[in-house]
C-alpha cells in the first residue's frame, strides 16, 4: 500500500494526516490516541475510525496539527483522517456522508476580522456627544 497524505482545516487549525501500512496505531502530534486529552476531543477524533471499523486494523495513522484551539484541532484531525480513509477505501465515503457531512466537507466559517481603528469585528464605537 502506498502512503496517503491528506489535510483538514477548521478555523485556524490545520491537520495533516499520513496513512501507511502498519499495526493499526493512531498518533496525533506523536501522542497515542489513547492518551490524547481532552476526552471529548478524543471521542470526536475516533468517530471516523469507528465508522470505518475493522478495515483500518492494518493502517498506521500519523497526524500533525498546528494552530487554533483544542476543539478546532480535533475537528481538523477528524476531517483529515476521514479524507485519508476514503482514499484507502472508496466505499467509506457514503458511510461518512450519512453519519456527518463534516467528516469530508470542511466547515469554512471563520472568526470575522477586526475593522480598522477598532478592537472588534462588528459595530463601530458610538460617540456620547452631539
Amino acid at each position: 500500500m502506498k502512503t496517503i497524505h491528506k489535510a483538514g482545516k477548521r478555523k485556524r487549525a490545520i491537520a495533516k494526516a499520513t496513512i501507511n501500512a502498519g499495526k493499526g496505531s493512531v498518533r496525533i502530534n506523536s501522542i497515542p490516541l489513547e492518551n490524547y486529552q481532552p476526552e471529548i476531543a478524543k471521542l470526536r477524533i475516533t468517530e471516523p475510525l469507528l465508522i470505518a471499523g475493522d478495515s483500518i486494523n492494518k493502517l498506521d495513522i500519523k497526524v500533525k496539527v498546528v494552530g487554533g484551539g483544542w476543539q478546532a484541532q480535533a475537528n481538523a484531525v477528524r476531517l483529515a483522517i476521514a479524507r485519508a480513509l476514503v482514499e484507502t477505501k472508496k466505499s467509506l465515503k457514503q458511510a461518512f456522508l450519512d453519519y456527518d457531512r463534516h467528516l469530508l466537507v470542511a466547515d469554512t466559517r471563520f472568526k470575522e476580522a477586526c475593522k480598522p481603528n477598532d478592537s472588534k469585528a462588528r459595530a463601530k464605537r458610538t460617540k456620547s456627544y452631539r
